[in-house]
């Protein structure tokens, strides 16, 4: 019998400077963290610290600073490569976030292999960053998007996929785990299914990265994406995960300082990957303020963090059940930190208004996926997501709010 990997919780939460205050008078209980999670005093302290002791531009300084600067930048590379389990650092390309990535592949990969009569498979599941990039790529080059259904559960339906899957599919771009219902998609039976008829697969790890082990190895990803600021990191920095073997024949998503080999006017040559897709001074201290978040998540251990979030979700899950006129959307076998759910004549942008004035704060809207709200009739849902900081006591605060604003607005 596998034994529980126990965290501290209450060191967890003394970590994480934000937590400790009240809104409008009542104590903080944060449950908003698949739009952002918060960051530890590890990944604040390391960001001041860059600013007031190494900050330089990289790659081009001879001077000490600049090459204190380049060494944090290009350590962080190897740290997301082993997070990821990338065979390659060269592999790893720092964007904005999964949004960026995912318009990389799609304005490079995807204008240069994609023609008339190509199709692209999503699913109804989709945040709209990998919706309308796709669209977008679609209008330019003729190619078209295929749309796979979810069940009533939320569950990607597989034979629909398998159905929609053929020799014209040229990319696979699926969710690992929905942002709106938590749904955790069998994402390596989608990539082999996807190989099978020559197909590439793109993988939004958005909401996967924070919560389980990633393999892109194991799984057999083309490209993988994911944000920092989900992993308890900075806003505005991200991770592409491609192929050396895909990457090295991309052509570059922006150009600009530091993604050219030679520069004339008559003719620019290249970088090799990953520096061609990094035009520009980028965010060095998102990058620097990434590692520490990774050193701090792996410090902990997925599979605790898995663990724990796993029975916040369990028990957010049974108490939201007692609550008459509360319906549950998305009820999926394999689920990460997310219940979505509606209050019977209550609009969730009402619940979240009200939940907010208790000092609970969630998610109330349409998620960007609203063609998943649209697949379930509703015009949106009220969203908590749970990560490793939060309590047991905290969804009881949840439940109690609900029921309180369900009395007063009855």
């Amino acid at each position: 019998m596998k034994t529980r990997t126990a965290i501290d919780i209450e060191k967890i939460r003394k970590d994480f400077p934000i937590l400790h205050q009240t809104v409008h008078g009542k104590p903080l209980v944060y449950l908003d963290n698949a739009a952002t999670t918060q960051r530890p005093s590890a990944v604040i302290d390391e960001i001041t610290r860059f600013y007031e002791e190494d900050n330089a531009n990289i790659h081009r300084g001879v001077h000490l600073l600049s090459q204190r600067s380049t060494e944090l930048y290009e350590g962080t590379r190897k740290t997301v490569q082993a997070f990821l389990n990338a065979k390659r650092k060269d592999e790893i390309v720092f964007t904005r976030g999964t949004t960026e990535a995912i318009n990389l592949v799609a304005a490079s990969w995807g204008a240069d292999h994609l023609k008339q009569g190509d199709e692209i498979l999503l699913s109804q599941m989709e945040h709209h960053s990998n919706i309308v990039p796709w669209q977008l790529i679609c209008e330019r080059t003729g190619a078209a998007i295929k749309v796979v259904n979810v069940t009533d559960e939320g569950e990607l339906d597989l034979a629909d996929f398998q159905k929609k899957l053929s020799g014209k599919t040229k990319l696979v771009s699926i969710t690992h785990v929905s942002n709106a219902l938590g749904t955790i998609n069998p994402i390596k039976q989608i990539i082999e299914l996807a190989h099978q008829v020559g197909a590439k697969a793109m993988v939004d790890g958005a909401q996967s990265a924070p919560h389980l082990k990633i393999d892109v190895q194991d799984l057999d990803a083309d490209f993988y994406a994911f944000s920092g600021h989900k992993v308890y990191g900075p806003t505005g920095i991200g991770v592409l995960y491609g192929k050396h073997a895909i990457l090295e024949y991309m052509p570059p998503y922006q150009g600009g300082g530091d993604m050219i080999h030679r520069v004339t006017f008559e003719k620019t040559t290249y970088a090799p990957p990953p520096a061609r897709f990094e035009a520009g001074t980028p965010h060095i201290a998102g990058v620097v303020g990434l590692k520490k978040a990774i050193e701090y998540v792996e410090g902990i251990g997925l599979e605790a963090i898995a663990e724990h979030e796993h029975e916040l979700t369990v028990y957010a899950t049974e108490k939201l059940k007692e609550i008459d006129g509360l319906k549950i959307i998305g009820t999926a076998k394999h689920k990460s930190s997310v219940v979505s759910f509606i209050l019977d004549g209550v609009h969730p942008h009402d619940l979240g208004t009200i939940l907010d004035m208790d000092g609970v704060a969630i998610r109330a809207g349409h998620h960007c996926a609203q063609p998943l709200m649209d697949r379930f009739g509703v015009p949106a849902t009220a969203r908590a997501s749970m990560a490793v900081y939060n309590t047991k006591e905290e969804i009881g605060a949840l439940a109690q709010s609900i029921r309180k604003t369900k009395d007063l607005l009855s």
